[in-house]
């Protein structure tokens, strides 16, 4: 059965991203937790859909409340494929972008881009590292390499750390003999942000940090422990809206 091989397929993908990013995700969750205890803010971005990354990183029961997502509604898919995939390509749209964030100096930025050859991933890590914020890029080494560049450069070219998703040129992988469908870069890249999530809680433990961690909405007591997050962070993250009346 296919839904079989595949399942196969995903459980030996994810432990293969796991054992490659070992020691980067190790790197990266102290620079989180580092950032975190300074009053720093994680920013993430994607554009297309690497912006379903971004969403499994913001306000997400059991996830950081310190969470800024970078983009604009011209990158999404939804108000138009074919206008996303310009956007994406789009010289100098990123410096406008990153441009809307007031930098505290201990900020922290992740940009997923599975070829990570397009003008506004490249040029908005390019554009964080210049004003000295540190870069995750969460991307495919091999897909990169064999991608055609366009912004004179690459994603990974201008990271910090790498965090590598491991899948084929194409984010295709099935059937395996020659792929067409059946995409892994989402699943990678919620894999790799929970794998970060999960070493930052025990870093945290074993420092006696607090982290800022959302409860579910849905769960008893959980507007109320969300409540203080969103005073804390709600003028720094436009993102969760204003008050409601």
């Amino acid at each position: 059965m296919a839904d079989d091989v595949y399942g196969d397929l995903v459980s030996r993908h994810l432990t293969a991203v796991g054992e490659r990013n070992d020691e980067a995700l190790r790197e990266v969750a102290e620079l989180m937790l580092a950032g975190i205890r300074a009053g720093g803010l994680v920013l993430t971005a994607g554009a297309g859909h690497s912006l379903a990354a971004v969403a499994e990183t913001f306000f997400r029961a059991g996830g950081l409340a310190c969470v800024r997502p970078l983009f604009t509604d011209r990158l999404q898919v939804f108000g138009g494929a074919r206008q996303a995939t310009a956007a994406e390509r789009e010289p100098g749209l990123a410096a406008g972008v990153f441009a809307e964030v007031p930098l505290s100096g201990h900020d922290l930025l992740f940009v997923f881009s599975n070829s990570g050859i397009n003008h506004y991933p490249v040029e908005l890590a390019a554009t964080a590292r210049e004003a000295g914020v540190p870069v995750v890029a969460v991307t495919s080494v091999t897909t990169s390499a064999a991608s055609p560049v366009r912004a004179g450069s690459r994603l990974l070219d201008h990271a910090t750390v790498t965090l590598d998703t491991l899948t084929g040129p194409g984010d295709v992988a099935y059937p395996t003999a020659a792929p067409v469908t059946a995409s892994l870069s989402t699943l990678s890249n919620a894999y790799l942000w929970n794998q970060l999530l999960a070493r930052l809680h025990d870093l945290a433990t074993a420092e006696s940090v607090t982290l800022p961690l959302w409860r579910s909405s849905n769960a008893e007591g959980g507007d109320a422990a969300n409540a203080q997050y969103l005073d804390i962070y709600g003028s720094r993250v436009p993102h969760l809206g204003t008050q409601l009346p």
